[in-house]
């Protein structure tokens, strides 16, 4: 058996040539066979079609690279939910650009570890730069911002409620506070790090409501306290009015953190980066650029006001950052993260800032939430629908008129299953919605009546899924 191909080196690009090709096909020809937003039949017959192709996982001899490579990468693309087709709105999942594609595909083949200088020379330098970039568009009026790369929202929220108790070390445990529409990741990060439970809020409106928090902290018995506000809900897309929050907990003299994991980008735009003003005062903001900044996952950030406020996770390992080496002048990547080996992922990410520049990213920004605009007054105007309001962001809810719950539950997983559609649901104003997170900036007016068609077709009878799994 010949020895397999490496993807670096100087010989690299030329084993991966036709490889690359061979995805190329696959990508190709899954997505056309696959002929919609996600696969047909549900989830056995998309169990039973992986089965087919894979066959053995781990055979006796081996297929070959490009026989393996077609194959599975075929039956990925027949299977997907492809967040670039213009059906696939569910989540906050965005269709990566081809440009950042093809950085990751480097980023690969290269392989540096971003755990030590000398596994990773250029890509640490390149990080340095990049995250320092990013961070002065959250606090462009200080002199050394900084922020760390992580794999999403969930790791970024973990670390800005790490960093609090870190500051606080000595003294009454941090008490986190945060509205009822914050991410999960901060009731779980609370307690994963041991923290007390967090005090959450009721937002009836959606919102995190300055005066109920002022109370709260009035009442609060102890006076070390981490604020959690949302700029970017999951559900609605909802931006908590951070200005007036922030000058709560000024008053209070606690910290505020902002996650800003879906609607951090809109800093890019001239248009849109009024609805984050106050994001300037947090101690910490979460960003997330494989939802709104068109990433392939993960894209992960935490932005702080000064670099010195990351000097807890300073850590030192003799293998990786040895005190003379780093006295000698290699710089310690070792406290940049949690993780020890990680991707270059800020690769893609600097490709992307360096081909469309701040002008471009505002123009894909301004784009979707335009896009979002029309699709709310469209659904407003259509009269088999009810549209739950006006978007923040991206995210537009509405439901078929009339619908109960289930109705709408069952309408859902039917476009689904028959792959026409892929729509996330919401709880939001005491009902269940469908709901378009709209991340495709190539959408056209058809496509977005076409989607809201599906949406206002007839539900089948509650609880009735006859017919959702055939192929």
């Amino acid at each position: 058996m010949p020895m397999p191909g490496l993807a670096g080196g100087r010989h690299g690009a030329d084993e991966l040539r036709p490889l690359v090709e061979t995805v190329y096909a696959a990508l190709t020809e899954g997505a056309r066979d696959r002929a919609g937003a996600a696969p047909r039949g549900g989830p056995e017959s998309v169990a039973e079609r992986v089965a087919k192709a894979v066959g053995d996982v781990l055979p006796r001899g081996g297929t070959g690279d490009r026989e393996a490579l077609y194959a599975l990468v075929h039956v990925l693309a027949e299977g997907a939910a492809d967040p670039a087709e213009p059906h696939c709105a569910a989540h906050l999942h965005c269709p990566p650009l081809a440009v950042a594609a093809a950085a990751d595909l480097a980023a690969s083949a290269l392989n540096p570890s971003m755990d030590s200088w000398d596994q990773a020379p250029a890509a640490s330098e390149l990080e340095a730069r990049a995250t320092a970039a990013l961070a002065a568009v959250v606090y462009p009026d200080l002199p050394a911002p900084d922020a760390l790369v992580t794999t999403g929202g969930t790791e970024s929220n973990q670390l800005a409620l790490l960093l609090a108790r870190e500051r606080a070390a000595g003294g009454p445990r941090v008490q986190t506070i945060c509205g009822a529409n914050a991410h999960h990741s901060v009731q779980r990060a609370a307690w994963l790090l041991g923290l007390p439970n967090p005090v959450v809020l009721a937002t009836p409106a959606g919102v995190l409501d300055p005066v109920v928090l002022d109370r709260t902290l009035d009442e609060l018995p102890v006076r070390r306290a981490l604020v959690v506000a949302t700029a970017g809900t999951t559900e609605t897309g909802a931006i908590d009015p951070l200005a007036d929050i922030a000058k709560v907990t000024a008053r209070h003299e606690v910290e505020l953190h902002v996650d800003a994991a879906y609607g951090g980008p809109l800093l890019f735009s001239r248009r849109q980066a009024a609805k984050l003003d106050g994001l300037q005062s947090a101690v910490s903001v979460t960003l997330d650029l494989h939802k709104m900044g068109w990433q392939p996952v993960a894209a992960g950030l935490l932005a702080v006001p000064d670099g010195g406020a990351l000097r807890p996770l300073d850590h030192r390992a003799d293998y990786l950052n040895a005190q003379d080496d780093t006295e000698a002048g290699m710089p310690d990547l070792l406290g940049r993260s949690l993780r020890t080996t990680r991707r270059p992922d800020i690769l893609k990410i600097a490709v992307t800032l360096r081909s469309l520049g701040r002008d471009g990213m505002a123009a894909l920004v301004d784009t979707v939430c335009e896009l979002a605009q029309t699709l709310a007054a469209k659904a407003d105007a259509h009269p088999g629908l009810t549209l739950y309001g006006p978007p923040a962001i991206s995210t537009v809810l509405f439901r078929p008129a009339d619908a109960s719950d289930e109705d709408v539950a069952e309408l859902r997983r039917r476009l689904l299953y028959e792959g026409r559609a892929v729509l996330g649901r919401a709880r939001a104003d005491g009902r269940l919605w469908l709901k378009a997170t709209l991340l495709n900036p190539r959408l056209r007016p058809e496509d977005l009546d076409g989607l809201l068609a599906l949406a206002a077709g007839p539900p089948h009878p509650t609880g009735s899924t006859e017919g959702t799994t055939a192929p």
